[in-house]
C-alpha cells in the first residue's frame, strides 16, 4: 500500500520535536551554569540614574520644518542674474564716480571713473551693473533703473541717481 506525499512530512514532526527539546535543554543548562556575583556590601550596589529629558537647545520635534512664513520669505527672495556680465555690467553704480556730462548733437554722454582712476563713457540705454539700465542723462545727473525679479515672479524696480559733483565737492 502506498502513502500519499503529505504523510511523508508528518513523519519528520517527531524528529523536529526532538531537536527543539534538545535545544531548550542545552539553553537551560547554560543559563543555570552562569553565576551572578552576590555582594553583601550595599555600597557596591548602584541604581541607574533616572532619565531626565533636557529641552534646552533642542527644537520641538512636532513643529513642521517648512512654515508659511519661511515659504513667504523664499518667495520674496531676489533671483540671481545668471547671464555672463561684460563691459559696464562688471561695475555696480556705487563703484563709479560721475565726473562729466557732455551734450554731443542729439546724444547725451556721461563720463565716469572707477576707483583706480580709469574712465568710461556712458550712454542712454547702456546696461550697468547686474540689473541696471541707464534711462536718462540729465545736465547734472545720470538716472539708472535697476530691475529685479523675485521667485514669485514679482518685478521690483528702483532708481539710482549718480550726481555730478561741483569742483571742490567730495
Amino acid at each position: 500500500m502506498q502513502t500519499p506525499n503529505n504523510h511523508k512530512s508528518l513523519r519528520s514532526i517527531p524528529m523536529l520535536c526532538t531537536i527543539i527539546t534538545f535545544g531548550l535543554i542545552c539553553c537551560c543548562t547554560v543559563a543555570s551554569s552562569i553565576e551572578v556575583p552576590k555582594s553583601n556590601d550595599a555600597s557596591q550596589v548602584t541604581s541607574p540614574e533616572p532619565f531626565v529629558y533636557r529641552i534646552e537647545g533642542r527644537s520641538d520635534p512636532f513643529v513642521p520644518f517648512i512654515t508659511e512664513k519661511s515659504q513667504a520669505a523664499k518667495m520674496n527672495e531676489i533671483l540671481p542674474v545668471e547671464s555672463r556680465l561684460t563691459g559696464m555690467q562688471l561695475f555696480e553704480p556705487g563703484q563709479l564716480t560721475l565726473v562729466a556730462i557732455a551734450m554731443v548733437g542729439n546724444e547725451d554722454i556721461a563720463m565716469v571713473e572707477d576707483t583706480t582712476g580709469k574712465g568710461y563713457v556712458l550712454r542712454t540705454g547702456m546696461e550697468i551693473g547686474r540689473r541696471g539700465v541707464i534711462t536718462s542723462i540729465e545736465p547734472n545727473k545720470v538716472i539708472i533703473e535697476e530691475t529685479a525679479f523675485t521667485r514669485a515672479g514679482k518685478k521690483l524696480t528702483s532708481d539710482i541717481v549718480m550726481l555730478l559733483k561741483k569742483e571742490g565737492e567730495e
